[in-house]
């Protein structure tokens, strides 16, 4: 084994903190305002904002991409990579605001300028709330110089370099850092890992996928006849047909596979 591909989101960033948190933070504001209670609230608007994204014509090439609605919720799209990417940049605004105006909508508030309010703070709240695993830096510490290491990444090229930028002692780890809007094609696409996997001259048996989501990182990763390790922090039930060849609750687990 020569080389360790990661995912970033819930792998080594924890993205689900800083989301559930943000949603909290904002939802808040509507209690303030309204009384309304915030995590009913929270959940209004994230099934507003699930509905809103997938009336866009966007939204077949977010799903290609690895894009999710609550990544839209602060994403600028800002790199004009493809013409995908040119028209979620002129959406995105009105999808922030429509998605918190909808959501005040469906809890029986109508109110456009609060929901424009909202949308701007929980952008501005996420971007104040990158979280990393405790573990995260003590693996790759462990790993770096051994083995040969490449991020692999779903989203929007301009949000996970913000992401990282978020957290600067992250990229120095990594030979190569993929991120599926740069490509063209997201995971679970085999296609992309062939891509990392002639990036850095290597053949499938030589490296291994470690990542939290089975029908991305998992799926994608078999399909291009890589190893895979599934990163079960929550003791989830796997109810798909994906196999992972490992399955860990901790980065830490990672070392006896290797040793392998």
């Amino acid at each position: 084994m020569r080389a360790v591909f990661f995912d970033l989101d819930d792998t080594l960033l924890w993205d689900e903190k800083s989301v559930s948190t943000t949603f909290y933070h904002t939802c808040l504001e509507a209690e303030k305002k309204y009384g309304l209670d915030p995590k009913e609230f929270e959940e209004t608007v994230r099934e507003a904002a699930r509905d809103l994204y997938m009336t866009y014509e966007t939204y077949p090439y977010t799903v290609m991409i690895g894009i999710n609605p609550f990544e839209g919720l602060w994403s600028n799209f800002s790199e004009p990579i493809s013409e995908g990417f040119k028209k979620l940049n002129k959406i995105a605004p009105e999808y922030r605001r429509n998605a918190w105006t909808n959501g005040l909508k469906a809890a029986g508030i109508d109110d456009p300028e609060f929901g424009a309010y909202l949308a701007q703070f929980f952008a501005d709240e996420r971007r104040r709330r990158p979280y990393v695993y405790d573990e995260t830096f003590a693996v790759l510490d462990q790993l770096k110089g051994k083995y040969e290491l490449l991020l692999l990444t779903n989203g929007d090229p301009s949000l996970q370099k913000e992401k990282l930028a978020g957290v600067p002692e992250l990229a120095p780890y990594f030979n190569e850092i993929v991120i599926s809007g740069d490509f063209g094609k997201g995971k679970p696409d085999p296609g992309i890992f062939e891509h990392c996997l002639d990036l850095m001259g290597l053949s499938k048996e030589d490296a291994i996928m470690v990542g939290d989501n089975l029908n991305t990182d998992i799926l994608g990763a078999s399909r291009a006849g890589v190893k895979t390790v599934w990163v079960n922090r929550n003791s989830k039930t796997n109810e798909t047909e994906v196999k992972p060849d490992y399955e860990i609750s901790h980065l830490e687990e990672l070392f006896p596979i290797l040793g392998e």
